[in-house]
């Protein structure tokens, strides 16, 4: 009788077991989709605003280059104008690169851990 019931309870505290680990699989599984759709949305957000950005700094480039080129009688002076801005600009990117790391290091892990 007594074995019975062990036998019993045994069965018993193992479906709930089962129960608990499956049901916690489905919510972590659940939670990582979240996470993951979240991160998709927003790198398709940002990729479509950026090329939007960048289509538009092309253009205004150019326009810029012209001009510079028109005012200096020499338009492939405005084109290396304009070049040099960016190479400048690149050059203060990389100098102040590990500046921006903890910063966006800093607003993914909220993003992440915030979500799970």
């Amino acid at each position: 009788m007594a074995f019975e019931e062990v036998k019993e309870n045994f069965s018993e505290a193992e479906a709930t077991a089962r129960s608990y680990i499956e049901s916690s699989r489905e919510f972590y599984k659940l939670k990582g989709f979240k996470v993951l759709m979240r991160g998709v949305m927003v790198f398709v957000k940002i990729a479509s605003v950026g090329i939007m950005l960048i289509m538009a700094l092309l253009f205004l480039s150019i326009g810029a280059a012209f001009w510079i080129g028109t005012e200096l009688e020499k338009t492939s002076l405005g084109f290396l104008i304009v070049g040099g801005f960016y190479l400048l600009v690149g050059l203060l990117i990389y100098i102040f690169r590990h500046t921006l790391r903890k910063p966006l290091l800093k607003k993914f892990s909220e993003f992440y851990f915030d979500e799970i």
